[in-house]
C-alpha cells in the first residue's frame, strides 16, 4: 500500500486534551494523515480546529452525522479510511455504531460504551461490518508492558498467585468541575461519564493492564467506592478485592483525590517463581525479582529485550537511554491498528504482531468491570 491512511476525528476541539494526544500519536510514524473531522459540538469551534489542522474547510463538519454523509459522497480514494473517536463517554457507542455501519474502521477512546448491553451490541456490529475496531487503552502500548506480558506467557513467573495494581491521581481533590474546568466537568457528570467516575476513567486502565500482562480474567470483585468531595455525583476513590481465574487473587486501587499523585499507574505480578513490577511514571524499566537472587532491571531499547519479546522490539523506536513514553504508547497502538487496517484494505492476513492492540473484547471486559464495581457495594459480584 503506497499511501497514507486517511483519518477522520470526532472530538478533539479547542481545549481538548486527549484529542490532541491522538492526533500527535497517529501522525508519529508518518503513515496516517488527518483529513476530516467534526471536532466540537459547536460548529464554529469545529471549523476553528479544522483551520488549525490545515484541513479542507469543507471537511471540517458541524457534527458527526454530517461527516458520515459528506465522506460517503466523496470518491473512495478520497474519503477517510477510519475515524478516531475522542468525545465524552456517552457518545462513544452511537458514533462508533454509525461509522461502522457506514463502512469505516474505528479507533475509540475508552471506556467503550456506557453499559454492558451497549458493549455487547457493538461487538455484534463490529462482526457484521467486518471492519477493524481499536480501543485506546494506551498503556498496553508501552514496550516494557509487552515484555512483562510475554514473560508471564513464557512461564518465567510460574503460576500467578497475586496481582496488585494501582492508579492514584490527585487532580480532583477540589471540586474544580464547578469552576468550569472542561476535563473535570464531563468526567464527574454521570450523564456524560456513565455509572462510574474514578473507576470508569482510570480504574478501567488498571483492570485492563492486569488482564493484559497476566493473561488471566477477572471473575469476581468486591468493591468499596467513596465520594469524598461533597456534592460530587460520582465516586472519586475506589478499592477492590479481585478474584481471577486459575486461583489468582488481587487488589485494585484507583483514586483521584490522592494529593501528590499525578499518574501513578503501577502493577506488581507475583508468581510461584518470580515477580515483576512496572511503573507508568518510569516506563522504560521492568523490575523482575527472584527468590534467592538480586533484582533484575530490564531496560527498554536493549537487544536482550527484543530477543525476549518480539512485541516489545516491534514497539520500540529509540535506542536505550533515550526515554520513550506516553505519546509513543498511543502511537504504538495506532501503528498496529493502522497495519491491520492496511491488511484489511489489501485483503491480506495481518501480521500477528500487528494485531496486538485493544479490541472490542477489551471494551466488553471494561464495561463488565465497571458494572461489577458499581453493583458491589462491599459484596462479591461476578462479572457479567
Amino acid at each position: 500500500m503506497n499511501r497514507k491512511l486517511r483519518m477522520g476525528m470526532v472530538g478533539g476541539g479547542p481545549g481538548a486534551f486527549i484529542g490532541d494526544v491522538h492526533r500527535k500519536a497517529a501522525r508519529m510514524d508518518g503513515g496516517i494523515e488527518l483529513v476530516a473531522g467534526a471536532f466540537d459540538i459547536n460548529p464554529r469551534k469545529s471549523k476553528e480546529m479544522g483551520r488549525e489542522q490545515c484541513i479542507d474547510p469543507k471537511r471540517a463538519y458541524k457534527d458527526y452525522q454530517s461527516m458520515i454523509e459528506g465522506e460517503l459522497k466523496l470518491p473512495e480514494d478520497e474519503r477517510i479510511d477510519f475515524v478516531s473517536i475522542t468525545v465524552p463517554n456517552n457518545w462513544h457507542f452511537p458514533i462508533a455504531r454509525d461509522f461502522l455501519q457506514a463502512g469505516f474502521h474505528v479507533m475509540c477512546e475508552k471506556p467503550m460504551t456506557m453499559t454492558v448491553k451497549e458493549a455487547l451490541e457493538l461487538e455484534k456490529i463490529v462482526k457484521e461490518s467486518k471492519k477493524v475496531f481499536g480501543l485506546m487503552h494506551n498503556y498496553t502500548g508501552y514496550p516494557m508492558v509487552k515484555l512483562a506480558r510475554d514473560m508471564v506467557k513464557q512461564g518465567d513467573l510460574g503460576k500467578i498467585y497475586k496481582i496488585v495494581v494501582q492508579y492514584p491521581q490527585g487532580w480532583l481533590v477540589r471540586p474544580i468541575e464547578r469552576e468550569g474546568q472542561q476535563q473535570a466537568s464531563w468526567r464527574t457528570d454521570p450523564k456524560q461519564s456513565g455509572a462510574a467516575g474514578c473507576m470508569g476513567d482510570i480504574g478501567t486502565h488498571a483492570e485492563n493492564l492486569a488482564e493484559y500482562i497476566s493473561g488471566l480474567k477477572l471473575k469476581e470483585i468486591c468493591a468499596e467506592l467513596t465520594t469524598f468531595i461533597k456534592g460530587r455525583k460520582l465516586e472519586d476513590d475506589g478499592n477492590c478485592l479481585l478474584r481471577f481465574n486459575k486461583g489468582a487473587k488481587g487488589i485494585l486501587h484507583a483514586s483521584q483525590i490522592s494529593i501528590g499523585e499525578e499518574n501513578n499507574l503501577a502493577i506488581w505480578v507475583y508468581g510461584e517463581n518470580r515477580s515483576l513490577e512496572w511503573h507508568q511514571e518510569h516506563p522504560n524499566y521492568l523490575y523482575v525479582n527472584q527468590i534467592d537472587g538480586p533484582q533484575e532491571v530490564w531496560k527498554r531499547g536493549n537487544d536482550y529485550v527484543a530477543a525476549k519479546s518480539a512485541a516489545a522490539g516491534r514497539n520500540t523506536r529509540l535506542p536505550f537511554g533515550h526515554p520513550e513514553a506516553f505519546l509513543e504508547a498511543f502511537a504504538n497502538n495506532y501503528c498496529n491498528f493502522a497495519d491491520t487496517v492496511r491488511a484489511k484494505i489489501e485483503r491480506k492476513k495481518a501480521d500477528p504482531l500487528a494485531l496486538d492492540f485493544p479490541s472490542v473484547k477489551d471494551g466488553i471486559r471494561g464495561m463488565a468491570f465497571i458494572d461489577a464495581v458499581v453493583r458491589s457495594k462491599g459484596r462479591w459480584i461476578k462479572l457479567k
